[in-house]
């Protein structure tokens, strides 16, 4: 529903709080001009785009962790853990300590006051919130915006590396050496690392294997001991029950040998959305970071001035910077994925570029958000 409507069924209580905070004037025991007076107050282009610029990062990154989830209601526990999620690790000052002050539930209560939460209207969704629907598409919109003011614009670089349709090729090599090869597992289930290194000479892009001793989880069961690639590749054969750890070996499985022997199409994606699924956790508002990526970098970018627009959305993964999030984790593995292209210039140091693959799958983010399954 659209802020009308929820406007329409809320009570004169909270009517008369909304129109308080954007100090409406107008009858305070009039539904009919209270609603009015809210339409037209936050129907304003001007003022919306005011009101955007007065929030704080924690509540633009809250808002947007809403935009690109698809689903309609939230329960009270899920908006908390949202705001959670978004809040800021430091503040200073005396606005810095009354934010630090706030509670996830009077955030939530402040919410329902800016008109941007409603309880639900039926017996089974009273206790649940909804999000006015137009004003998620204007905050995306205003939000759009203010991220691409700060981009900036470059020449095609002299060299850069495209990886489009080799995950999907590196995908079949991987099946045929684990049909072809004995491979043993360590006493963790992952392959030794000659195996590994065999592997990685078949593929058609290699990667360095990891160093022992590196900090290495969140990203999907195989990050601890295999390459960002090769461990998102891995995990998707072993989701879609393409290779299975059979005590202590690996082995192509009845599913993977029709792969092969059917010569079906691998899609990528369905490894982006399983992508998307896998690092959520450690990057919760991805989703809404790659669609970003697409609409900043439809031409070639500047990586300095993405991550300058884009950095403050991104919270740190324990050892992971925001930086080291967006360079390795995102970008990188976008490349993987063939959604864009990654080079460098003389002039502008590292550029990148969208596909217009990659354009395409971005906008499913916006329909899909956080609610993408894993393939079985």
């Amino acid at each position: 529903m659209n802020l009308a409507d929820m406007l329409t069924y809320a009570d004169i209580g909270q009517l008369s709080n909304i129109a308080s905070y954007y100090e409406c004037e107008c009858k305070r025991n009039s539904k009919h001009e209270l609603i009015q007076s809210i339409l037209i107050k936050l129907g304003g282009r001007d003022y919306f785009e005011e009101l955007m610029r007065h929030l704080s990062d924690s509540d633009l990154r809250f808002l947007n962790s809403l935009v690109f989830d698809a689903r309609s209601v939230y329960s009270l526990e899920e908006l908390t853990a949202a705001i959670r999620q978004a809040s800021e690790e430091t503040v200073s000052g005396e606005q810095g300590a009354q934010r630090k002050a706030e509670s996830p539930r009077e955030a939530v209560a402040r919410y329902r006051r800016s008109g941007w939460l409603f309880n639900g209207f039926t017996h089974s969704t009273k206790y649940s919130f909804q999000v006015p629907s137009d004003l998620k598409i204007r905050f995306r919109d205003v939000l759009g915006e203010r991220l691409q003011e700060g981009i900036k614009l470059t020449s095609e670089p002299e060299v850069y590396r495209d990886e489009q349709g080799l995950a999907a090729a590196d995908m079949v090599l991987l099946l045929k050496f684990v049909e072809n090869q004995e491979i043993d597992l360590n006493a963790e289930g992952f392959m030794y690392r000659r195996h590994q290194q065999q592997l990685m000479s078949s593929l058609h892009i290699q990667e360095p294997l990891i160093s022992k001793g590196a900090w290495r989880f969140g990203y999907g069961r195989s990050c601890a001991e295999y390459p960002n690639r090769l461990a998102l590749l891995y995990d998707y054969a072993y989701a879609r029950k393409w290779v299975q750890e059979s005590g202590a070996r690996l082995v192509l499985t009845k599913y993977g040998k029709e792969v092969l022997e059917e010569g079906n199409e691998i899609s990528v994606i369905q490894i982006f959305r399983f992508w998307l699924r896998l690092y959520k956790g450690a990057v919760p508002n991805l989703s809404s970071l790659v669609y970003w990526i697409s609409k900043c970098a439809k031409d070639w970018v500047t990586v300095e001035s993405l991550s300058e627009s884009l950095g403050w959305l991104i919270r740190p993964f324990y050892y992971d910077t925001p930086q080291t999030i967006l360079d390795h984790r995102i970008i990188q593995m976008l490349m993987h994925l063939g959604m864009l292209r990654i080079g460098e210039s003389k002039q502008s140091g590292t550029v990148i570029r969208m596909t217009a693959f990659g354009q395409k799958a971005a906008m499913e983010c916006l329909h899909t958000g956080a609610n993408n399954n894993v393939p079985h």
